[in-house]
C-alpha cells in the first residue's frame, strides 16, 4: 500500500551534532554517556518522512537508548570518513548498521561526494578509457550514472559492478570492525539476489548480493532481514519511495528481536 506525502516542511527532524562529526544526524540528541545502541544507514535508518523511524521504536521496545546516526544521502563511505564516529560510539551496547548500495562508493572509476556520498563527482582515467564515447556532463547522481554506464555498454558496465562490489565489501567490513560491540546488519528488502543474477538497477539496494553478505557474515553477530517496502510506502517529488509508518515498525520489531541477546 502506498501513501502520498506533503512534503519535507512537515516534518521536524531535530537535527543535531555529535561531538567532533562533521556529519548532521536525526535527533533528538541523545547522551552518549548512558548506554546505547547506535544505528547507522542511509535515509531509511533517518526516518525520512515519517515521524517515528525505527530506531526510536526500538527504544520504546528494547528500553535502551538509541542514538539515530542515519544519514538521507549516505552510503558507507560518509561513515568511514568520519573520524569521529568510532569514538562516538565507543560506548554502544550494540551496533546496527543497514546495508546500503554499492553505486555510493568512491572507487576506481568514479568519485562521490564524501558526505552526500549519492552525488557523482568526477570520473577518473580509468572510467573513461572503458567509455571514451559516454556523455556524463548532465549526470549529477550515482544511480544516474549507473544507469548511463549499463545503457551505454552492458559488457564493460560488468567490470564497473565488480569493482563496486570488491570495494563494497572491504569498506563495510572496515566499517564493522571499527565497533568493538555485537554488530548486526539490516538488510531491507526482498531477498538478496544470487551473485550470478544480471544487476536490476532498480533494487535497492542497490547492487549488492547474497555473497557479498556472506563475506560479511563472520563478522557480525545477526543479519537481520525486513521486506520493508511489503509493509506500505510513502511517495513524494522528493526522492524514491520511504518506507511508511507501518513499515517503520514492522523493522522494529524485527531489530528488537535480534538485539534482545546483547542487551
Amino acid at each position: 500500500m502506498a501513501y502520498a506525502y506533503s512534503g519535507a516542511g512537515a516534518l521536524d527532524y531535530f537535527s543535531c551534532r555529535y561531538g567532533a562529526s562533521r556529519l548532521v544526524f536525526r535527533g533528538p540528541h541523545r547522551a552518549l554517556e548512558q548506554p546505547f545502541v547506535a544505528f547507522l544507514g542511509g535515509a531509511e535508518t533517518y526516518g525520512k518522512l515519517v515521524e517515528d523511524p525505527f530506531p526510536a521504536l526500538v527504544e520504546r521496545q528494547a528500553g535502551v537508548a538509541c542514538v539515530n546516526f542515519g544519514l538521507v544521502n549516505a552510503g558507507v563511505d560518509a561513515f568511514l570518513k568520519d573520524p569521529a564516529l568510532p569514538d562516538l560510539a565507543r560506548g554502544a551496547r550494540a551496533v546496527v548498521v543497514q546495508v546500503m548500495g554499492a553505486q555510493n562508493l568512491t572507487n576506481g572509476f568514479y568519485s562521490v561526494h564524501p558526505r552526500r556520498n549519492d552525488r557523482f563527482v568526477a570520473a577518473t582515467a580509468r572510467l573513461q578509457a572503458l567509455f571514451p564515447k559516454v556523455e556524463l556532463t548532465d549526470v549529477h547522481f550515482t544511480r544516474h550514472l549507473v544507469c548511463r554506464l549499463h545503457d551505454t555498454s552492458p559488457r564493460d558496465f560488468a567490470a564497473v559492478v565488480a569493482e563496486l562490489k570488491a570495494v563494497w565489501v572491504a569498506r563495510m567490513a572496515q566499517l564493522l570492525e571499527a565497533f568493538d560491540c555485537p554488530r548486526l546488519l539490516l538488510w531491507l528488502g526482498p531477498a538478496p539476489p544470487p551473485a550470478s543474477a544480471t544487476p536490476d538497477l532498480r533494487a535497492e539496494p542497490l547492487l549488492v548480493d547474497a555473497a557479498m553478505l556472506a563475506r560479511l557474515r563472520p563478522l557480525v553477530q545477526e543479519v537481520v532481514r525486513v521486506d520493508a517496502l511489503r509493509h506500505g510506502v510513502l511517495s513524494s517529488s522528493l526522492g524514491p519511495p520511504m518506507p511508511a509508518p507501518a513499515a517503520h515498525a514492522a523493522i522494529a520489531a524485527a531489530v528488537a528481536r535480534g538485539l534482545e541477546p546483547w542487551l
